[in-house]
Parts: C-alpha cells; structure tokens; sequence
C-alpha cells in the first residue's frame, strides 16, 4: 500500500461528522421531549404497549435502487425501492405518532447492513458509512451478520472505530453474543462488540436484547480469521438467564441465521419472547409463532420497515402481536410515496461525493461517478431462476474471460463464477430520464463483493491452469455443490458447455443421520469452445469434447474466493480433487493463491467488477453515442443443460429386485420339476 492510498483511507470530511453530530443530536432531543412525562401506556384491559421497528440485509443500499438509475426525488412516479433518507422518514413518522399514544419504540437491524453496492467499498477505505447513519436515524441495537466479514476482521474493527466505538455503544449498541476474537484482537480489547442490550422503557417494561450469528451465515463467512463462534442454542440459553438476572421483562434475540434455524431455536430454547431475523432475506407479511416465540423479518434491501406491534399483559406475563388491533402492516414499503429525511439525505450525498473520489482513484480515473451510465441495454439480465444458466452470469463470465485475456495478453479457455457472488439482476432504467440506461452503480450492486490484498474492495480475477479431467471435475462439485447447498454455490461459465442429471449428483441419503453421498456421474457430456468472442449457441463446431482422463493443461480465470474453496471439495471427495496450478503445471497451494491475481499493466489488481464495467462500456456504441448490450443477453445460450439420463439410483434398487425375481424364478422352477 502506498502512502498516498493510506492517506486517503482515512481523509476526515468535516461536514460529514459535523452532520452527524446534528443529526444524533436532534433525534436525541425529539426523543427526549416525546417521552417526557409518559408513565405507563397500558389499554383499558391493563396491557401495556410497545413497538419494535427492524430491519435487515440493507447491503449499503443508501439510496434507492431497482435500478438506482431510475431515482428522481422531484417526480411522484419514481418506481425505485429502499434508500436510508426514505427509511429515515417512516421511523421519524412512526415515533411522532407513538408518542402522541404515550407508546415506546425500539429499532433493531439484524445484520448484513455492509457489503453489497458501491457503498460497501466505503468500508475498506476507512469510513464507518452504513453505521453511523443508522446511528443518526436512531436504531437502538444491530448485530453483525456474515457481510459485516467481507473485508476481514480487520477492517470491520476499523469500520467500528470510524463509526465510534465503542463510546457509541450508548447510541446504538453493536450485538455479537456468539462471537469471541481471539485474546488481544482489537474486537475484544476494545470493547467493539458487546454481548447484551437492557432497555428501559417508559412504560415500566425492561427489553433485553442479545445477539445471534447463525450456523450457515458463518459458513458464508468471507474471511473472519481466529474468531470463534460459539453455539448459537447455548449462547442463547446462557443470554436468556443473563438478562433474566438482570431484570428483564421481555426478552429479543436478534439473529443473522434464517427463518429455518429461527424456528429450531425458537423450539430449543426457553425463554425468547421475541426473534428479529435476518439473513435468507424473507419478507415475512405475518409474524411466525413458533413455541409461542413470535419470528419476524423485513426482505432485504431496505425495500420494508419491519413495524411489530405488541402488547404485554403484567399480570398474565402474555406478550400478543397486537397490529390487527389498529390493522396496521407488519411491513411498511419504502418506496417513491415516501419524501426523503433532509438531514439524512445531506449525509447520504455527503458520502456520494467521498465515494466518486474514491471509484477514481480506484479506476485511475478510467470513471468519475458511480451514478453515470455505462452502457444501454434493451431488455434486462435476470439472475434468476435458481440453480440455472442465467443471462447475468453469461454476461458476467465472458466479461471476466474476455477482459482478463485482453490485461494477460494470452488466451483464456474459460472463465467461472458463483451465483453467491453474483448479487441480483443488471435492471436497465424505464423513466424518461433512464429509459435503457444501465448505471455503474447498478452493475457494481451485482458483481461488487469481496477485496483483494490491495486494500481496494472488489474480488481479483485469478488465473489458473487445471487439466481437462478437473474441468470435468469442476462440472461435476458444481452439480453436486448445488444440489446440497443451493443455488449459492452453482456455477456460471463461459468457454465451455455441458449436459448434466442433477439425480445423478447424488447416489442416495442415508437415512437417521441424514448424509448424502455424492457421486461424479451427473455431467453426460462437456465440450470446450474454441472460439475467440462470446460463445455462440447452437454451433457445434466451436467445440470440442472435454475427455475424461484428458491431461492437457488449461487457462482458467475466476476470484481468490471460488478458487480457495473448489480444492476443499477434494479433501473430502478425493475422486474429486481439483488442484490449481501456474503456467507451467506446477500446483499452487492455498497459501500462495494471491501469487496468481492478475495485475494491470499500472500494477492495479484487475477486479471482477472492472471486467465487467469494462465489457459493458466496450460493446458497439448505437446512434445515441451509447455502448449496447448485445441481443445475445436478452436470452441464455445453452451451456448448462439439464438432461434426462437413467438414474444410478434405479440400479441401487433394481440389482436387489432382480436378485429376488431370479431366486423366486428358480425355486419356481425347480418346484415345477
């Protein structure tokens, strides 16, 4: 890192901070006035009332999105979602509201407010963004999600400290009951993270909050190094008896872990009134119950405010969902009906001006704004239907191959990329404005994730060389990887083509310990392209098959994170064992990945977001003066095909009925003689 990047890190923007400190100030004040004098808010039938607000997943949407291209503040027909002035607006209406009805208000975020668009990349470059806003806008308690991870323990510890912690704790308390860094790791010896959250209300009730990161959020971790996470079903019951101790009436566990390991610890452990959830990004209309605890959560993106009303009785001690009484939503849209909080939005555009200062630095001036439009595109690029070749991912992989080979100067024969990592749909703008217009900003929302050892966010392209049978191996971890674990680990390519039977991905589940056995004989047939350009559809004569056996050498592009994680699948499934390797056949091990990022000739990491943005930008300019996304996105092109083949399993079952037919047959026989 060169001094001149260091200094930029942490550039101090007065106004910002200034801002801030108005912002904390002036919702502080309006809090205090609205409370004062308030004594018990209790119905006529003796209930006392409360509402918790709560969000989650926002992945730094600031502004609105869906496209982002498309938000114009002056016009009522905005179409775009979410956004923190507009979120800002709804929760200063609801709290004006509560308090003419004497009635407290909590707000809570269930994690996963880092990572996701532009903004995210604020985080490595010094800036505490997300959670100093949610600070101004007044949330009571957040916890850490596995997005909180993406750029290291490291820079999530400068992220809090840049946000204020842990004096800012007393504002909004960051919650990570489950979590224990490593003695003398900054996390713990500063006191960033805190286990447990007492809130007093007005109303005489005492909440208490404690906080959850779930089983499968840990393992999509991105780096979280010596940390520790304990059992989440432990933790629990240990925070339960904690806040009970001290006090007490109501008792919130705020999870990062989804409606599936809500439920099971809704049922395992005693005592949780009440579970803000997040993660699996499930917009929940009406509240689950699961062994009387009540489970709620807001989608993601900032789309909804999660608005839970209840109602606590003290003589029963039963707590009951009371929004029907009033017949009020659980979950508010946030969308263009809403005006945007002033103070939050100076903040916002604030952070607008540090981050287009940052993306030309980053870009060595290549763009100036994260909001300019890239290139125009006649139809959008789903990311979707799951488990599927999309058109996003096309479009996104003969990026990475295309523009990784131009920066290398040598052929790539195929390029490959999770649909974890790809993060939503490329949407073009429909307002007169935007009509067809695709942002930067937008495409970054899709393919921004991850940072390199540069210091800069976004994933870098890798280049390796794996032999013809571990492509085929590849095909396969990926059938199988998606089959068990979804459609976050499925994979896009582009330079090759295959026929697969996902019911030849796994042999059979045994049963009472639930194991699935794996097997590699789902992928029929694998072919490579041989051409220069995007892949065609349907022209067999580009190709050529990929033989099991085949021992030749080929160049790969992916990110340091695809690649760390394919030679995993072989410690555990040696017939599957891929090994990268450099340009002269030799294995690289995981500790020397990095030896493999591709570098602009400058000495700048290639990211994936800049092949893409590249890709996008160099495609045929139209009348308009506009680079177009070629027709041959509108659809996909026929590379991952889903086939029908005789099932392995049929044989498993069909050996041991022919065995019974034959045996029945011969004593038949011999009977009849």
């Amino acid at each position: 890192m060169t001094s001149n990047r260091h200094d930029y890190s942490f550039r101090i923007y007065p106004r910002v901070v200034l801002r801030a400190l108005i912002t904390i100030s002036l919702i502080v004040t309006t809090s205090l006035a609205a409370s004062n004098g308030v004594s018990q808010a209790a119905s006529p039938s003796g209930e006392i009332r409360f509402t918790i607000l709560h969000t989650n997943d926002e992945h730094s949407a600031l502004i609105p999105h869906t496209p982002a291209v498309d938000h114009d503040p002056q016009n009522p027909e905005d179409p775009t979602v979410g956004g923190f002035a507009r979120l800002a607006t709804v929760i200063e209406d609801i709290r004006a509201q509560k308090a003419r009805e004497s009635e407290p208000v909590l707000l809570f975020n269930a994690g996963d407010f880092l990572g996701g668009t532009a903004f995210g990349w604020l985080a490595p470059a010094g800036y505490g963004a997300e959670l100093s806003l949610m600070q101004a806008m007044g949330y009571d308690a957040v916890i850490i999600g596995n997005h909180e991870y993406d750029y290291g323990p490291k820079v999530l510890t400068d992220y809090l400290l840049a946000a204020g912690y842990p004096e800012a704790h007393e504002k909004t308390a960051v919650l990570a009951s489950n979590t224990r860094p490593p003695e003398g790791h900054p996390l713990a010896e500063r006191g960033l993270l805190r286990d447990t959250a007492i809130l007093k209300l007005d109303n005489g009730l005492v909440v208490g909050a404690f906080g959850l990161l779930g089983k499968e959020a840990r393992s999509l971790a991105q780096e979280t190094g010596e940390i520790r996470f304990l059992d989440q079903h432990q933790t629990a019951q240990d925070m339960v008896s904690t806040l009970q101790e001290e006090g007490a009436t109501i008792i919130v566990a705020i999870t990062h872990s989804g409606i599936d390991e809500d439920r099971e610890l809704a049922r395992e452990v005693a005592g949780i009134d009440i579970i803000i959830g997040g993660h699996c990004h499930t917009a929940l209309y009406e509240p689950i119950l699961e062994s009387n605890t009540i489970i709620v959560q807001a989608g993601s993106g900032g789309r909804y405010l999660g608005h839970l009303e209840l109602a606590y009785d003290r003589e029963t001690k039963n707590l009951r969902v009371a929004n029907h009484d009033r017949n009020h939503p659980f979950l508010r849209p946030i969308d263009g009906s809403i005006s945007p909080h002033p103070t939050i939005s100076l903040l916002i555009d604030e952070y607008k001006e540090i981050l287009d200062d940052l993306l030309q630095e980053m870009s060595a001036g290549r763009f100036e704004s994260m909001g300019e439009t890239i290139a125009r595109s006649r139809f959008d690029l789903p990311n979707y239907p799951p488990l599927q070749e999309s058109q996003v991912g096309n479009f996104i992989v003969d990026a990475m191959r295309l523009n990784s080979q131009q920066v290398l100067g040598k052929r790539v024969d195929v390029a490959v990329q999770a649909n974890g990592n790809i993060r939503g749909s490329i949407i073009r703008g429909t307002m007169p404005h935007s009509a067809d217009h695709v942002s930067f900003y937008d495409i970054i929302t899709t393919i921004g994730l991850g940072h390199g050892r540069d210091a800069y966010a976004g994933y870098p392209i890798v280049s390796v060389y794996l032999t013809g049978e571990e492509l085929r191996r590849m095909l396969e971890v990926s059938v199988i990887l998606g089959e068990l674990m979804g459609d976050t680990f499925f994979l896009q390519y582009s330079g090759l083509r295959y026929d697969y039977n996902p019911t030849n991905a796994i042999l059979f589940t045994v049963p009472f310990i639930d194991q699935p056995i794996p097997i590699a004989r789902a992928v029929t047939r694998a072919e490579l392209y041989t051409g220069e350009e995007a892949q065609p559809d349907g022209q067999d004569v580009s190709y050529i098959p990929l033989q099991r056996g085949d021992e030749k050498l080929y160049h790969l592009v992916t990110d340091r994170y695809i690649v760390s994680f394919l030679p995993m699948v072989g410690e555990i499934l040696p017939y599957l064992k891929i090994v990268p390797k450099n340009a002269h056949g030799e294995a690289v091990s995981l500790d020397n990945l990095d030896d493999l990022v591709v570098y602009h000739a400058d000495g700048r990491e290639l990211k994936v977001w800049h092949t893409v943005v590249e890709y996008a930008s160099a495609q045929p300019k139209g009348e308009d003066g506009f680079p177009h996304i070629p027709q041959y996105y509108a659809t996909t092109s026929g590379r991952i095909n889903q086939v029908w083949s005789f099932p392995l399993i049929a044989i498993v079952y069909l050996l041991p009925l022919l065995g019974i037919v034959g045996t029945g047959t011969l004593i038949w026989r011999k009977r009849r003689r």
